[in-house]
C-alpha cells in the first residue's frame, strides 16, 4: 500500500523582485508568509538596488530562469497558493502565465507598476501582457488606486468609483476577485473594496498618521496568498490580510531616510512579547512569595505590585503592561497575591514604565515598595543609582490632572539620571512615600530588592 505524505505546513510562493533594502518585494513577502504560518518559497524576477529613498538599478532575471524557479518549487513541494509582485517585462509575465497554466495553483496578482519612491517597475509593453495573459488566470488582483485607474481606464475619486473600477477590472480581464486598496484615498479610514461573485465587501481600518508603509502592497497580497494557501475563501483571506497589514503599518520600522518599511513581524512579536511579559511577572511573584519574610516589611499601605512592559516598539498604553491584579498585600503577618497576573492590571506602574522607557529603552520592569530610609542608604552603598524626587515641588496643574503625577515623577527622575535603578519620594499630602525599583526584567527588579534588603 502506497504511503500518503501530508504536508506539515502549507507552501506559498512569491514570484517577485528583490528589494536590497529589505522593505518590499520577496523580502517583505517571506516575512509575511512566516508570520502567518506558511512556508515561503521564491521565484526571483528582478534584482533591484533599492532603499527607502530610491531604486537606483534594476536587473531582470531571464524569463526561463524565472520559469525554472517556479518549476523547481512546484515539482518538489507543491504550491498551495502564489502571488506575483514585480514582473517588469512581458517575457517574465508570459512564463509566469505558462507556469500557472501548468500547475494550476491559486494566484494573487499584485499589479506592481510604480515603486513607493516613484521608480517605474512595470514597462508600458508589459501592462498589456499582464491584462491579457496573467489576470485571466488569477484568483485575486490587488491594485492600489493609481494601478486600478490604469487597469480600469477611469479616474477614482470616491469609494463608489473604487467599486466600479473593481467590477470593470474583474469583468474585462476575467480575474475572479479584485481588491482596490484604499491607501491612496482620502479620509480618516483606509477602505479596501472587494468585488467578488457579483457583490462588494468593504474592509475598513483607521488611517495611520505618519505611517511606515513601504512594502505594504507586497505584504498585503502575500497575506492574501497565505490565507488561500491555508484554505480560506477569498473574503476571509482578504479580511485576514487587512488586519495583518494594518498591524504591520501601525508598528512599522522607522529605518532609512525615506519611506520607512512595514513590520510584518509585529503580527507574531506582539503576542509573543505579552506572553513573555506574563511569564516574567509570574516568576517574579513566585520569588516574592518564596521570600515572604523579607517582603512582609516592604509592602506599602496601598499594596505592592510588579509590572513589566512589552518591547517599547509595540507598547502604546496601559494594556501593554503586565502586572498583578489587586496587587500584593500584607495579610495575616505575611504577604499574599490578591489576583492573577494580567495585562492592564496596574495603571500606576504602567504609567511609570511607559514614561521610563522613553528615557531608557532597556528598562522593562518596575516594583513599588514602602519607603525606608535604611533601604535607600543600603542601596546607595551597594552602588545602585538612586534618585530622590521631592513631590512637594509637583506643579499644581500636574496634581490636578488625573494620572499625571506618576509620569511627572519618573520624567523628573530620569532627567537627573537616565540609568536610575531606584526612584523614591517621601510623599506629600494624601500621598504615601514610595520606592520604585526598575530593571530589565521583573525577576531582576525583585532580585535587586532582595540584594539590598537581605
Amino acid at each position: 500500500m502506497e504511503e500518503t505524505h501530508l504536508k506539515p505546513i502549507p507552501v506559498a510562493l512569491t514570484i517577485a523582485g528583490s528589494d536590497s533594502g529589505g522593505g518590499a518585494g520577496i523580502e517583505a513577502d517571506l516575512k509575511t508568509f512566516t508570520a502567518l504560518g506558511v512556508h515561503g518559497a521564491v521565484a526571483v524576477t528582478s534584482v533591484t538596488a533599492q532603499n527607502t529613498v530610491a531604486v537606483t538599478a534594476i536587473h531582470d532575471i531571464p524569463p526561463e530562469i524565472v520559469y525554472k524557479q517556479i518549476e523547481a518549487v512546484a515539482e518538489d513541494m507543491g504550491v498551495d497558493a502564489a502571488k506575483t509582485g514585480m514582473l517588469s517585462n512581458s517575457g517574465i509575465i508570459e512564463v509566469v502565465a505558462r507556469a500557472v497554466n501548468r500547475y494550476g495553483f491559486p494566484l494573487v496578482v499584485d499589479p506592481v507598476m510604480i515603486a513607493k519612491t516613484g521608480a517605474r517597475l512595470l514597462r508600458e509593453d508589459a501592462v498589456r501582457a499582464l491584462v491579457e495573459k496573467l489576470l485571466p488566470l488569477a484568483k485575486v488582483a490587488t491594485p492600489n488606486k493609481p494601478e486600478a485607474e490604469v487597469l480600469a481606464g477611469m479616474e477614482i475619486r470616491s469609494l463608489e468609483d473604487a467599486k466600479r473600477a473593481a467590477r470593470v477590472i474583474a469583468v474585462e480581464t476575467g480575474v475572479e476577485a479584485v481588491v482596490v486598496k484604499g491607501g491612496h484615498m482620502e479620509g480618516d479610514e483606509s477602505i479596501d473594496v472587494l468585488y467578488w461573485r457579483g457583490g462588494y465587501r468593504e474592509y475598513r481600518a483607521s488611517r495611520v498618521s505618519q505611517p511606515c508603509n513601504h512594502g505594504g502592497g507586497c505584504s498585503f497580497s502575500a497575506a492574501i496568498a497565505a490565507g488561500l494557501a491555508k484554505g480560506l475563501e477569498i473574503p476571509e483571506a482578504v479580511k485576514l490580510a487587512k488586519e495583518f497589514i494594518s498591524t504591520a503599518i501601525s508598528y512599522g520600522y522607522s529605518v532609512g531616510k525615506g519611506y520607512c518599511p512595514v513590520n510584518p513581524a509585529a503580527w507574531l512579536a506582539i503576542p509573543a512579547e505579552k506572553y513573555w511579559a506574563i511569564m516574567d511577572v509570574e516568576e517574579a511573584v513566585e520569588l516574592v512569595l518564596e521570600n515572604r519574610d523579607v517582603f512582609k516589611h516592604l509592602v506599602p499601605e496601598v499594596g505592592m505590585n510588579i509590572a513589566r512592559i512589552i518591547n517599547p516598539l509595540y507598547a502604546r498604553g496601559i494594556k501593554d503592561v503586565v502586572a498583578v491584579a489587586g496587587r500584593i498585600v500584607r495579610y495575616m503577618g505575611t504577604v499574599k497575591q490578591v489576583g492573577p497576573v494580567k495585562l492592564g492590571a496596574s495603571s500606576h506602574l504602567a504609567r511609570a514604565l511607559l514614561e521610563a522607557v522613553k528615557h531608557n529603552p532597556e528598562l522593562r520592569a518596575v516594583v513599588n515598595i514602602a519607603y525606608s530610609r535604611e533601604f535607600i542608604e543600603k542601596a546607595a552603598r551597594k552602588g545602585y543609582r538612586v534618585v530622590y524626587i521631592d513631590r512637594t515641588r509637583e506643579p499644581v496643574e500636574v496634581k490636578q490632572k488625573e494620572g499625571a503625577s506618576i509620569p511627572w515623577i519618573i520624567r523628573e527622575a530620569f532627567s537627573i539620571d537616565s540609568k536610575a535603578d531606584i526612584v523614591y519620594d517621601t510623599g506629600d499630602i494624601g500621598k504615601e512615600a514610595m520606592i520604585r525599583v526598575f530593571a530589565g526584567t521583573a525577576v531582576h527588579a525583585v532580585m535587586k530588592i532582595l540584594d539590598v534588603a537581605s
